[in-house]
């Protein structure tokens, strides 16, 4: 069986392992998506599509691999954050206006037959079971205070250590790793009470 770790599938897709690009962007997808959805913000989210953003950032990502550098565990989702950043940040310059031609990069398709394969090479029912569990993830940290939501964004969903979440905030370490638990705390009360709400139906 082949290794599936971050490091190993960045080290198989360098080599030219399609399989190995699909599961390492299948992997970070779901966090991406609720990343960029509270990254647009409210005033931008009816307007740009969330899928779009991260399928732009995916596509980025593939085209800039040979140009990323391993450090650690949690170094790939950074890059992919900052690559949503500047997708978000283009998006928004050139929402209204036709996209600028020449550094897209399009996936493999009848018209560009050297082009990548799809990221998403999941069956219906397991697209439709993660949009599910995304949209149930949404409404959840929707639902929590907005001091709680971007610790969990930052720590969980960015994978920041507590160390550069509190360079990010402006507070002192301690504060950031009571801020996350009671976090984390509030999302499973939330959890648990809708698993309660539906033993009840």
């Amino acid at each position: 069986m082949q290794p599936t770790t971050t490091f190993d599938l960045l080290g198989r897709a360098r080599q030219g392992a399609d399989d190995a690009l699909s599961l390492l962007f299948e992997r970070y997808r779901r966090r991406l998506a609720v990343l960029i959805r509270y990254k647009l913000g409210p005033g931008w989210r009816g307007k740009l599509d969330a899928d779009d953003l991260v399928q732009e950032t995916l596509l980025r990502a593939y085209r800039d691999l040979p140009q990323f550098t391993y450090r650690s565990p949690g170094s790939f989702m950074h890059w992919l954050s900052a690559i949503a950043d500047h997708a978000i940040t283009d998006a928004v310059r050139y929402a209204g206006r036709a996209r600028r031609q020449g550094n897209e990069v399009s996936f493999r398709s009848e018209s560009n037959p050297e082009g990548p394969e799809p990221v998403d090479l999941l069956t219906p029912s397991r697209v439709l079971a993660q949009e599910e569990r995304l949209q149930a993830l949404l409404s959840k940290l929707d639902a929590l205070p907005e001091h709680y939501r971007e610790a969990l964004l930052l720590a969980k969903i960015e994978g920041l250590t507590t160390e550069e979440i509190a360079t990010r905030l402006g507070k002192p370490r301690q504060a950031v790793s009571l801020l996350v638990f009671r976090a984390l705390q509030r999302l499973r009360e939330l959890v648990e009470r809708e698993k309660l709400s539906g033993k009840r139906t």
